[in-house]
């Protein structure tokens, strides 16, 4: 990268806003599989850690999806008026909320391959370089993770 790019205020030097702007190009991608499915892109997320292992606290799944309690309360409010997933209080601390998937919400597993699969083809990526770049952009993701950390 040239010295002057460096510290460039320009919008396309920017690394956050090529990380940004490639995370809606990629949601946009996704957005016609996802609804066939009927569901968001926050939901598909939601979705795939339950498919990983059903019965998860909500911290669990906020964890797991670098969410926040604020904001993943409302989303599993919907995912439950629209039957896809179940949340109870737990027997053991009542303070925890337990979330689940419904039989609707396990079927709708089969039918979800469609989306990472549109996905792939719109990147024009070869498998071993997304699975590089999915790797490095881990690895950024931890990094910045750790120096932020208070």
């Amino acid at each position: 990268m040239a010295d002057d790019q460096r510290l460039s205020l320009k919008l396309d030097d920017q690394l956050c806003f090529a990380l940004y702007s490639a995370t809606n190009a990629l949601k946009k991608a996704y957005r016609p599989a996802l609804s066939a499915l009927g569901l968001t892109y926050p939901q598909y997320l939601v979705m795939m850690v339950l498919w990983e292992r059903d019965e998860q606290m909500v911290s669990e799944v906020g964890e797991r999806l670098f969410l926040d309690s604020a904001t993943l309360t409302p989303l599993l409010k919907r995912m439950e008026g629209m039957e896809l997933v179940s949340r109870t209080r737990s027997k053991t601390d009542e303070r925890q909320v337990l979330v689940s998937l419904t039989p609707k919400g396990k079927a709708l597993e089969g039918k979800a391959g469609i989306a990472p699969t549109a996905a792939f083809r719109a990147t024009g990526c070869t498998p071993d370089e997304l699975i590089s770049l999915r790797d490095r952009l881990k690895e950024l993701r931890t990094n910045l993770m750790a120096a932020t950390d208070d």
